[in-house]
C-alpha cells in the first residue's frame, strides 16, 4: 500500500468516526473501527480513543497476522474485528459501536436470539440482513471472540448482547451506511414494539437479497 493510500484510509477513518460521534452514535471512548490494508494488514482505531478526536497518524496499524506495528495501541476489542474477518475474508472494514438504540434492542427479554430486529424496512434488509445475538460476556473476554467468529461466516453484522452491534463492510462507508441503518432501525422497532407492526415478507426479503447483494 502506498503512503498516499494509507493517508488517504487514516483520514477517513477519522472523518467518519468525528461523523458518528457528533451524531450521538459512540460516545466517550467507546466504538472502534478497522479498515483492511491492500497488503493485508489492518488500520484500526486506538485503545482509550475518543472516535470524535482522532489523531490520524496515532492510529494503529497491524500487519497481516495482527500484530501491532506501529501507531497508539489498537483497541482492546481488536480481537472482535480479527474474528469477523477471519469468517469474512471479503470485508474491507469494521465498525463496532456502543449505539444506544441497538444497545437497548439487545436487552429485550423477549427478542428472537438468531434474528434481533425484523425486516421492517428495504434498507435494513438491503445493508444489514438477518441480525443475530451473540449472548453476553464480560468486555475483553476471549470468548467473545469465539461466539462472534461463529456466527460472522453467515452474517455481515452481529449485536453483541448488552454492549452493541459490530458490523462489517466491503468498504468502511459501506460498514459505517450500515451501522447507522442499524441503529435506525432498531429505534423504530423500540417505538412500534409491542404493536405488532407490518414487516415485510419473506418472499420481499427474499428478492431484496437476490438483487442487493451485501458484499
Amino acid at each position: 500500500m502506498s503512503i498516499h493510500d494509507e493517508t488517504r484510509l487514516r483520514e477517513q477513518i477519522a472523518t467518519l468516526g468525528q461523523s458518528l460521534f457528533e451524531r450521538g452514535l459512540t460516545m466517550g471512548s467507546s466504538g472502534n473501527i478497522s479498515v483492511r490494508t491492500d497488503d493485508g494488514g489492518w488500520l484500526m482505531t486506538p485503545t482509550n480513543a475518543c472516535l470524535g478526536r482522532l489523531d490520524p497518524a496515532r492510529i494503529s496499524r497491524l500487519d497481516r497476522q495482527g500484530a501491532w506495528q506501529d501507531g497508539d495501541k489498537p483497541t482492546k476489542e481488536h480481537f472482535l474485528h480479527m474474528a469477523m474477518y477471519a469468517e469474512r475474508p471479503q470485508a474491507q472494514a469494521i465498525v463496532h459501536l456502543h449505539s444506544t438504540h441497538s444497545v437497548a434492542v439487545s436487552c429485550l427479554p423477549d427478542i428472537d436470539p438468531c434474528d434481533c430486529i425484523p425486516p421492517l424496512t428495504a434498507y435494513y434488509v438491503m445493508r444489514v440482513g438477518r441480525l443475530p445475538l451473540v449472548p453476553y460476556h464480560i468486555p475483553g473476554d476471549p470468548a467473545l471472540g469465539d461466539a462472534v467468529r461463529g456466527l460472522a461466516g453467515a452474517h455481515s453484522a452481529v449485536l453483541l448482547a448488552n454492549h452493541g452491534p459490530v458490523v462489517a463492510g466491503k468498504s468502511l462507508e459501506a460498514a459505517v451506511y450500515a451501522t447507522e441503518e442499524l441503529e435506525e432501525t432498531a429505534k423504530l422497532y423500540l417505538l412500534l414494539h409491542g404493536r405488532n407492526p407490518r414487516a415485510l415478507t419473506p418472499e420481499q426479503v427474499a428478492e431484496l437479497e437476490a438483487r442487493f447483494p451485501r458484499d
